[in-house]
This record gives structure tokens, sequence and C-alpha cells, in this order.
């Protein structure tokens, strides 16, 4: 492990470490922590241990004094030789890593990892080269190359623009050139959705099936697959009859492993719900507490007591994985014959049975845990055909369009009415 220290510079942490190269000769490396010195000691000493344990001697090529003289920041460059902006990114990526949570990072490094570096890797561009036309000719490769959407385009466009942003204030480049690009639109999202009778006939097939609770909490609460695994049984109050959305449990590839996250709250403060214990799912959850508590008696020692908060558990008290109800579901419709659709479809279909009988948009927000009415608006406004039904009535009724009458005869004979094929 090399030595190293941290350095304020212009109120932020500087990682430097200290190596000698294959001559012998010593060398000092600067390291950019993106952190302000005021509360991020901790962290920044974090990433200092990780920086020595995972640092490689340069080759005699490459190796190089990269500490930003003043002059140097004063031209927006991070070295002699400038750095590449694909090395850039993966710098800013690892320092993400201690800023954001576990689940974030996964999808900066899905991003940065498949698709940003290889594009720039190739192209060998340096960061302090990098131009707004070099980031348009990259999201147009995306997209046809790649086939991806304009709203992936857009997250890609995000993660750039944080980064330079990151670059900017550290006087690594003079301006952001991300700010200069015009992202694609984004694709409006029109979700699948299952009508009433289509649902009642899905939960008739699915009686007794191990996903049969996570549909039925979804179809008819519009629950989230991590809201439906991560249901504890301190959510449900069987006496006032609420059932509460406060834990979630995901399942994310991070670093080339598959991962759960738990998290003791919901996706935003709008997804922390309470909504009523409807009497159907009083019985339903009366039963699954009965049967967990005859198989721990059952099978006692083989029992997993890990997860005895968790409602959605199997016969054994292992917790059902998120991947197994979105690999499982499509095979029971496909066993019976149904429509495809995917399971947070399921979703989709809560709120359009919910905007077919009259429920307004800002209680279809509160319902599903939306933290914006624009994204309820967005997603269901074309589905809301009852409140054109009630424009359309408010319209007749007060405006008195006069019934066009038959036109006369003409002095060149009797006008003939359209012939309709």
């Amino acid at each position: 492990m090399v030595a190293g220290h941290l350095q304020e510079k212009k109120g932020n942490y500087y990682i430097v470490l200290n190596y000698k190269d294959e001559k012998g000769k010593r060398k000092t490396k600067w390291i950019a922590t993106g952190l302000p010195t005021k509360g991020n000691k901790k962290k920044a000493e974090g990433m200092l241990q990780d920086a020595r344990k995972n640092f490689e001697i340069p080759s005699e090529s490459a190796a190089e004094e990269i500490k930003p003289r003043e002059e140097e920041v004063t031209q927006g460059e991070a070295s002699p030789t400038g750095i590449l902006f694909s090395d850039f990114m993966l710098e800013w990526l690892e320092m993400m890593k201690y800023l954001v949570e576990v689940s974030t990072h996964a999808a900066y490094s899905f991003a940065v990892k498949t698709r940003i570096v290889p594009y720039f890797q190739e192209k060998k561009i340096l960061l302090t080269e990098l131009t707004p036309k070099h980031l348009h000719d990259f999201y147009q490769y995306c997209l046809k190359e790649h086939k991806v959407t304009t709203n992936t385009v857009q997250h890609y466009h995000a993660n750039i623009r944080q980064a330079l942003q990151h670059a900017f204030k550290m006087d690594m480049i003079r301006s952001n050139p991300a700010d200069k690009v015009d992202r694609p639109k984004k694709n409006q999202f029109i979700g699948s959705y299952y009508t009433n009778e289509e649902l009642n006939q899905l939960f008739e097939v699915l009686k007794d099936d191990p996903v049969e609770l996570a549909v039925c909490l979804a179809a008819f609460y519009g629950l989230r697959r991590s809201e439906i695994v991560g249901l504890k049984w301190n959510a449900i109050n069987f006496q006032r009859q609420t059932i509460t959305i406060r834990h979630t449990v995901t399942s994310i590839s991070y670093e080339g492993k598959q991962i759960i996250v738990e998290k003791d709250r919901a996706k935003n403060k709008s997804s922390y719900r309470t909504l009523p214990l409807v009497p159907v799912f009083f019985e339903l959850l009366l039963r699954l507490w009965e049967e967990q508590q005859k198989n721990r008696a059952l099978f006692k020692d083989s029992y997993q007591y890990k997860y005895e908060e968790y409602i959605y558990v199997d016969k054994l008290g292992d917790r059902i994985k998120p991947g197994y109800i979105t690999q499982h579901f499509p095979l029971v419709l496909q066993k019976h014959g149904m429509r495809r659709i995917r399971f947070h479809d399921l979703r989709h279909s809560c709120a359009s049975l919910l905007l077919a009988n009259g429920v307004s948009l800002k209680e279809i927000q509160e319902w599903l845990g939306h933290s914006h009415y624009s994204t309820t608006a967005n997603i269901y406004a074309h589905l809301d055909y009852s409140s054109k039904i009630s424009s359309a009535q408010v319209m007749n009724n007060n405006l008195q369009i006069p019934i066009m009458q038959k036109a006369p005869e003409s002095s060149q004979g009797q006008l003939q009415e359209p012939v309709l094929c």
C-alpha cells in the first residue's frame, strides 16, 4: 500500500499519494475527492484508504507528477498532459460511491461503464478538449446503434453533466459543455394494463400460486414490487384496519454481483403512505399470519427466523426474492393463455381502473405514492376519458348550436345527399 494523505485546497479535500517509480524516483499523484472540507473528513479518509489500497504504480512512460499547480488550475487543466474524458468519468464514478446510495451508484456504474466510457475511450478525447458536438454525436450514436430510448439517453446526459459540473467546480475545465447540448425529447410513456374482467380472471387462475399475494397487492393497491417484498407485519394495524408503506426491498446488479438492498423508507416522501385495509385483505393477512405460525412449529430449526418480520415469505420462512416475482409472473400468464403484460403493469391497471370509475388524478397520485402530480398526469392523463365526458356535457348545456337545416333546392336541381361507403 502506497503512502498518502489528505490535502485541503480551495475548500475541498484532495488525496495526495506518494510512491516511487521504476527508477526509484519519488513521485506524487493528486486525486480530487469532490468533497468540501466542512463535515466530510471521515468520507475523505475512507476515499484515501481505498485510493492507497487500489493504487497501481504507473509504468515509466506514463508516470508523471500531476499535482495541480496554480497556473495549471487557472488554465483549466488537471495535469500538464491532461486527462482523458473516459478516465475522468471513471474517477468521478469512484468518487460518487461515497456520496450516493448503492442503488443509485449501481445505475451510474451501468451507464458509465457500458456506454459512456467505451465510446469515449476509443475516441481518446481529453477532458479539456470535450465539446458539445462530441456529446451530441455520442447521444445520436446510442440512439442509432444501441437502439436505446431517448429516456435512456437523458440518463446518460444527466450522468455526464453532473460529472462535468464537478470538473468545472474543480477548475479542471473552463465551462460545462453539457450545458450547451439539447437533450433528446423524452418519450411519452404509455403503459399496458388489464381490464376489470382480465384482472378478475387473473385472480382466479392465481389461487394458491406463490405470486398470488404480489399480484393482488399490485393490482388492488398499486404497490411497487419493492414495496410488496418489503411489507412487514408492523406495517399492518389490524385494529385500525390500515396498511402503511414504509419499508422496501430491492434487488440490484452491482459490481458483478446480485445484491439485496433493504431500506427503512419508501422510494420518496410521497411513497410513504397509509392505505385502508379492506376486508378481503384483512382476512387474507390474518390467514397468512396463522400459516406462518403453523410453519414455524412444523419446521422448527429449519425455519428461517431471519425474516420473521416480513409478510411475504415461503413455507420455510425465506423471504420471497424480488426477481422471482417478475420472472414467475409471465410464466403464469403464458400457462393460462392470458395477454402478456409486465408485473409493473398491474400498477398501471390499478390506476386505469380508478380513472374509469371517476377517481381524480390527484387522488390516484396519493394512492400510488407518486412524488409529483405531474408524474401521475403524464402517465395516465390519456386514460382520463371520464373528465372529457364531463367537459362535453358542460359545453352542451351552455352552448346552443342550431341544427343545420337541409339546403333548399336550387335552380340547377335538388342537391343529392352523399352516399356513405
